[in-house]
């Protein structure tokens, strides 16, 4: 596993601003989730389960949204990047793309597949056609097992890969994506209380339980989940805002409920919902910059950033 970036100063600055001009106005959100084979059939109830929970989650969140979910037969390769090829011809820079792999994956050591009915797809394949969409904002969870091997292949700028192993060598059956799709409804993924799970948020949280489900049956941890979103490294086991992984992945609002949710969906609510987003982002890049300042020229910053956060919460709670 690479270790964490050591970021300069001009980089943490065009990091911050990349985050801010990536950040949706008014834009749309394009949802891929694929369920690939089984192998057998409780895996095969499995992913299904997981692809129609997902499917139900997403479809609630509002009309700024674009939800395709494949899975069982129909989960082809041909129709994974028929799927990406539609987002690519419809999708703006201002939107965003989430893309779901739940299922098996294989690594030869050269190559990660993910296995699906008729021919596998293979991360280079998958990555050319991400590349097309020209959607500006991009997180790719592959919850597959040896997932890993995937990252050399699908990392890029302005996108978060998160895996469910750290490599390809780790090819048994992954619990991570239960967890992921749980963090999807659970109010208790939503750390900063915002009513909104951010990409590094759901990550967390499928981490600690993923991490947890071992330690309680007592065995051995087959998969260690990692993310990547600086578009260099080779996946981080623990991406905060401190260590500079995790910044891109912060600022990815991936569900949302509650006065979040009312927000996300009433047109003059919604504009209000982006800046309390892009401040938080400020925040956490401040964060970033924190052993870089004078204690009392942080101090000022946040403090300013926190009062322009609570002005806009309330805005958004009238």
């Amino acid at each position: 596993m690479a270790a964490a970036p050591q970021v300069g100063g001009s980089v943490k600055r065009s990091i911050l601003l990349a985050l801010l001009a990536a950040a949706p106005v008014c834009a749309n959100t394009y949802y891929l989730t694929v369920a690939g084979l089984g192998g057998e059939p409780d895996y095969e109830q499995r992913f299904h389960m997981l692809a129609g929970e997902t499917d139900k989650l997403l479809k609630s969140g509002g009309a700024d949204r674009v939800v395709v979910t494949l899975e069982g037969p129909g989960a082809t390769k041909q129709a994974v990047l028929g799927a990406l090829d539609k987002f690519a011809r419809e999708a703006g820079k201002a939107d965003s793309l989430v893309v779901m792999l739940i299922g098996h994956g294989t690594f030869d050591g050269v190559e990660y597949k993910m296995n699906l009915p008729g021919p596998d797809i293979s991360a280079p394949e998958l990555a050319s056609a991400l590349n097309k969409v020209p959607a500006g904002r991009q997180l790719i969870v592959n919850m597959t097992s040896a997932s890993g091997g995937s990252i050399a292949a699908l990392r890029r700028e302005g996108r978060v890969v998160v895996c469910a192993t750290r490599s390809g060598t780790e090819k048994n059956a992954t619990v991570f994506a239960r967890f992921w799709v749980e963090a999807l409804r659970d109010p208790a993924a939503d750390t900063d209380k915002n009513e909104t799970v951010s990409a590094l948020e759901a990550f967390k949280y499928a981490q600690q339980k993923t991490n947890k489900f071992y330690e309680d049956a007592k065995r051995l941890s087959t998969e260690h989940a990692v993310m990547e979103d600086t578009g260099k490294g080779g996946g981080e086991k623990a991406p905060s805002a401190e260590n500079g992984v995790g910044l891109r992945a912060a600022a990815f609002p991936l569900v949302r409920f509650g006065s979040s949710k009312a927000a996300a969906i009433d047109p003059q609510k919604k504009a209000l919902l982006e800046q309390r987003d892009q401040i938080q982002a400020k925040i956490d890049q401040l964060k970033f910059q924190k052993t870089t300042m004078a204690p009392e020229i942080y101090k000022q910053q946040l403090t300013s950033l926190l009062l322009e956060l609570a002005r806009t919460q309330e805005a958004i709670e009238k």
